[in-house]
């Protein structure tokens, strides 16, 4: 069976409920989606109009933090919970940065529909020796890790940026993120970046705003992918006590802001928090 017939089954096999992957890629104006995913993406704007540009936000924020990633020397990169592919993937934000060609990507997705679209995309324009497409859950770490260790583009042996953008939300606590995370960061090799972001609750600007984060949750547990809002105190225990590289855990737009970055005059308006932390040196 072709790449393209197991994408069209994994399709047809995931049309019951809305696709929280499908649904973002509605959002950050991807063409990815189906009827049902863009019917619960306008109740959800309905109810929290800018929630567009918080997906474009954590978008923007994956591509700031490859590019500073390459800046800062990490050749690798494991995209765990990718998604869809659309503008600005991680192996086309790292290539336009080093034109050199000599950056290699792993990206790895539970949801069929992501992989099979992933695959497709990786087979018509990405480099086979330097891109990968794989099946794995972050929820099974180490099975996923198996997988990194086992295909031909990463050494986990060098230091590697493991990327989990706009994923945690998704994971509530009882589903033990902390543990989870724990796993990862000890796998990974000195000198290695963490780069994480999610929505957050914090400081909303008024009681109708409190309420509408509390409804989008809500929404979302109709979804495959229910969810949880966390503040920055909740959030920053996931890098481990690692340190963060400036400017810190902040909201997403203040995180290394270019000319377009959406809320970069108010960032903490985005919703979204993120953050890239280094590991020690043994």
């Amino acid at each position: 069976m072709s790449t393209q017939d197991e994408a069209l089954r994994a399709v047809e096999a995931s049309l019951d409920r809305p696709s929280a992957a499908r649904v973002y890629d509605y959002f950050i104006g991807g063409t990815t989606n189906y009827a049902i995913d863009r019917i619960f993406a306008e109740k959800v704007r309905e109810r929290l109009p800018l929630m567009g540009e918080y997906c474009r936000t954590s978008r923007q924020f994956l591509g700031r933090a490859v590019r500073q990633s390459v800046r800062e020397g990490i050749r690798q990169f494991v995209d765990i919970g990718s998604g869809l592919p659309t503008a600005g993937n991680v192996h086309e934000v790292a290539d336009d940065e080093r034109p050199e060609h000599d950056t290699s990507v792993l990206y790895l997705d539970n949801e069929p529909v992501a992989l099979a679209h992933s695959q497709v995309l990786l087979a018509d324009t990405a480099d086979e020796d330097r891109h990968q497409a794989m099946a794995a859950d972050l929820l099974q770490p180490a099975e996923l890790w198996d997988r990194v260790a086992d295909s031909h583009v990463i050494d986990a042996r060098q230091p590697v940026a493991l990327i989990v953008n706009a994923v945690l939300h998704f994971i509530k606590d009882e589903q033990d993120p902390d543990g989870i995370l724990e796993f990862y960061r000890k796998q990974l090799a000195p000198g290695s970046l963490l780069i994480l972001s999610q929505m957050t609750n914090e400081n909303p600007v008024d009681d109708n705003e409190r309420q509408a984060l509390v409804d989008i949750i809500n929404y979302y547990e109709s979804t495959t992918n229910p969810g949880i809002l966390r503040t920055k105190a909740e959030f920053e225990r996931f890098f481990g006590g690692w340190p963060l590289l400036e400017p810190g855990l902040v909201y997403a737009p203040a995180w290394h802001p270019d000319a377009d970055t959406v809320f970069a005059k108010v960032p903490s308006e985005s919703r979204v928090i993120g953050g890239v932390a280094r590991k020690p040196q043994a």
